[in-house]
C-alpha cells in the first residue's frame, strides 16, 4: 500500500459538525498516532439564541477551540458567512493550502447530498481541493503533496437526502463505543447550540439526539455506538482503504 501521512483535516462547514460526525473516530485515528486538524468554513454566526451574529461567532470560536484542545487538535476557522456559504475560489485555494500545509494523509467532509445547504457546498469546496493538491500550478505558496490525499465522507443527522429519501448505503461504520466519552466531552463544548436546535429542529436534547443517531448506527452492525463513512471512489483520488485498515478492529459492515 501507498504511504499516506498520518495526518486528518476534517473540514465541515460549522462548529460542532466534526465533533458530532466523527469525533469518535477522529479520537480512535489520535490514539493510531495521527494529528488531527479540525476546520470550519464558517463560524456559524446563525447559530445563536439571544444573541448577535458577531457575538455569536465569538461564542462559537471559542467552543470549537475547546472542543479541538480535547484531542490537541489544531481548529482554523476560514470564516464564511453561515448560512450563505458559497463555493469560491478563495475557498478552495484556502483548503488546498491548509491541506498541504498539514500534509494530509486523509481528508474528511460532508457528503454532496447531505440535509444542509452549506454542508454540500463545503463538501464541492474540500472535493475540489483535495483533487488538487498534488498540482504544481495551483496558485498557492505551500508546496505539493507527493499522493493525493484520501477523502471520505461523514453522515448528516440522518441517513437521508434532502428530500428524504435513503442515502447509499454506507461503505463502512466506526465502533466508537470506547472513545464516546471524548466524543460526549467534545460535543458538550458546544453549549450554544442547545437552544439553537429547540428552536430550528424542535429538539429539547440536541446532544442526545447526536448519541441516540450513534447509538442507531451501532445497533445496525451490532455494537453500542458507531460512526458512519463514505469513501470518495471517484476519478481522481487514490482508493487505498487506509483509515479501514488502520481502524480494522473497530470498522464494520453491514
Amino acid at each position: 500500500m501507498r504511504k499516506f501521512n498520518n495526518v486528518v483535516v476534517s473540514v465541515h462547514a460549522h462548529p460542532d459538525d466534526t465533533e458530532a460526525w466523527c469525533a469518535g473516530t477522529l479520537k480512535l485515528l489520535k490514539d493510531h498516532g495521527y494529528k488531527i486538524v479540525i476546520v470550519t468554513l464558517t463560524a456559524g454566526g446563525m447559530g445563536g439564541i439571544g444573541s448577535t451574529e458577531d457575538k455569536t461567532i465569538a461564542i462559537r470560536r471559542e467552543e470549537a477551540r475547546k472542543a479541538a484542545a480535547v484531542l490537541d487538535a489544531v481548529y482554523i476557522c476560514l470564516g464564511g458567512r453561515d448560512g450563505y456559504l458559497f463555493d469560491t475560489v478563495d475557498f478552495r485555494l484556502d483548503v488546498t493550502r491548509i491541506i498541504r500545509e498539514y500534509k494530509a494523509g486523509i481528508v474528511m467532509t460532508h457528503l454532496p447530498m447531505d440535509y444542509h445547504t452549506d454542508h454540500r457546498t463545503t463538501c464541492n469546496i474540500v472535493e475540489a481541493a483535495a483533487m488538487v493538491a498534488t498540482l504544481p500550478n495551483v496558485p498557492v505558496p505551500e508546496a505539493p503533496l507527493d499522493i493525493t490525499p484520501l477523502l471520505y465522507h461523514t453522515a448528516p443527522l440522518t441517513l437521508t437526502d434532502p428530500i428524504g429519501a435513503p442515502i447509499a448505503k454506507p461503505h463502512f461504520m466506526v465502533d466508537v463505543t470506547s472513545v464516546m466519552d471524548t466524543k460526549q466531552e467534545m460535543l458538550q463544548h458546544h453549549e450554544s447550540q442547545k437552544d439553537l436546535m429547540k428552536v430550528m429542529h424542535k429538539m429539547d436534547d440536541f446532544f442526545g439526539v447526536v448519541y441516540q443517531g450513534n447509538k442507531d448506527y451501532g445497533t445496525m452492525v451490532g455494537v453500542d455506538y458507531a460512526e458512519v463513512f463514505w469513501q470518495h471512489l471517484g476519478g481522481g483520488f487514490q482508493k487505498d482503504p487506509v483509515l479501514q485498515e488502520e481502524l480494522s478492529r473497530f470498522v464494520k459492515y453491514l
